[in-house]
């Protein structure tokens, strides 16, 4: 199986101290021409485009500023599996994983990028701020969507070839999972939803949902889940499979 989860805002340039190879990311030309594009930008604009403060707006025009320099390799860089923090990155807890759990991550999980398109585990990155919904026009293209949904569509359905699978298991947003042409992907989809009770009732709680998406991946990535029933034995953090109300495409998870 191949896994998709959604990067953070948040990030912290750091490697786990084990004795793996790094990756260069697929598409760094690509993240290079639009790079291109945001240094052209003053602060208002980039405040305006992103919907951030100005302290951020200032922040991520040095950081595109010196994106791709030796410098900016030197001072912040690290792999993607531990740069990208957050609640799903809490759950998934790559710090906590061996050597061997990497390298299978590095086969059968990819992250989602405003900047990258598709980041592997153990791809080098650096910090930046770009969300897939970004209206960041180029010249064949009036946002990010455009941009990288052939490129990424078609690196994921290669992925999902090499993982030995014919399934995808969708742990994105939805926000990032719609740069994917659905229709082009040669494999069943399988969805998750999460939720909690309260008061009698399911509830959708999004910062718990988070979490437990990074959960899920980790138990695929340490069980070395190859089919999706291998999921429905996830039991972190008090969740449990609902048979009743999960079907083939979607699998239900409740914590009680």
């Amino acid at each position: 199986m191949l896994v998709i989860l959604s990067p953070s805002k948040t990030m912290d340039c750091r490697t786990a101290d084990l004795q793996l190879s790094p990756t260069l990311p697929e598409f760094s030309v690509e993240s290079q021409q639009l790079v291109g594009y945001l240094k052209k930008m003053s602060v208002s604009d980039l405040m305006l485009l992103m919907s951030i403060s100005e302290k951020l707006a200032i922040q991520n025009r040095e950081r595109f500023g010196r994106f791709g320099t030796a410098e900016a390799a030197q001072l912040k860089s690290g792999t993607a599996i531990h740069t990208f923090q957050g609640e799903v990155y809490n759950g998934l807890d790559a710090f906590s994983m061996s050597s061997d759990d990497l390298q299978y991550a590095q086969q059968h999980l990819r992250i989602l990028s405003g900047l990258y398109g598709s980041l592997r585990p153990l791809d080098v990155m650096q910090e930046y701020r770009l969300e897939i919904a970004t209206r960041l026009k180029t010249k064949k293209h009036s946002n990010l969507y455009q941009y990288w949904s052939p490129l990424v569509t078609h690196s994921i359905n290669r992925d999902i070839h090499g993982s030995g699978s014919d399934y995808l298991v969708n742990l994105a947003s939805d926000e990032y999972f719609k740069c994917l042409n659905i229709k082009s992907i040669n494999a069943k989809i399988i969805g998750t939803s999460f939720f909690e009770m309260k008061n009698g009732k399911r509830t959708f709680v999004s910062f718990s949902v988070k979490k437990a998406r990074g959960l899920m991946a980790a138990f695929i990535i340490k069980n070395r889940i190859t089919h999706p029933s291998g999921m429905q034995h996830f039991i972190s953090d008090g969740y449990l499979w609902d048979a009743e109300t999960s079907t083939e495409s979607n699998f239900v998870f409740v914590k009680s």
